[in-house]
């Protein structure tokens, strides 16, 4: 039985679909960065790609094709995703075991709910962009449609590895508390953030 998921929420920009290392999209939208660096680079593991080597040049080019510049978050705009992510949470009585919010994708070890995991995923990021929409803050708020509208600071879809054992879970929580050191910030600590449950 499932009992949570790790779930990798990506800015916009953030693991481009034609990614050198694999990507979990099945095409790509931006004909530009169709036509210069070549089709979908769909994965099948669950395992992550994340190390695997590739060309930091030909990435950095890559993502010149993108029609909005690549997300990150500033200090101040992840304090806001993290106050949304715990209003939410709060409201719908989601369990977020784990959190990090880092500047260009969120790690989150979300429990098992009546909701899919993807299904939370998509209201959580909702939640954020109001958030930062509202105050002002949206990372691409310069950077309206011809309809008036700012896109969406997130990639359209998320990354989700099921976790169906104790083991899974508190590795994952694990990882992902561990996971600003890799950037050299601090652990983080976020009010959306309940414990696992101790054995």
């Amino acid at each position: 039985m499932v009992l949570a998921s790790h779930v990798i929420l990506s800015c916009y920009g953030f693991w481009l679909p034609n990614e050198e290392r694999g990507s979990w999209s099945d095409f790509v939208r931006n004909w530009e960065l169709f036509y210069r660096y070549g089709g979908a680079t769909k994965v099948d593991t669950y395992r992550s790609v994340a190390d695997k080597p590739y060309d930091r040049e030909r990435r950095r080019e890559s993502r010149k094709s993108l029609t909005y510049p690549p997300v990150e978050f500033s200090g101040v705009q992840a304090r806001e995703v993290g106050l949304a992510f715990a209003d939410k949470a709060q409201r719908a009585n989601y369990s977020i075991h784990a959190c990090a919010i880092m500047r260009n994708h969120v790690h989150l070890v979300i429990g098992r709910h009546r909701y899919d995991f993807l299904q939370i995923a998509n209201l959580l990021k909702g939640a954020a962009t109001t958030r930062l929409t509202q105050r002002n803050l949206h990372p691409l708020q310069q950077c309206r449609t011809p309809r008036g509208t700012i896109p969406s600071p997130w990639a359209h879809r998320c990354w989700v590895v099921f976790l169906d054992s104790e083991v899974d879970v508190r590795r994952a929580v694990k990882y992902v508390e561990d996971n600003p050191e890799k950037e050299g910030k601090k652990r983080q600590v976020w009010s959306c953030v309940v414990p696992y449950p101790a054995r």
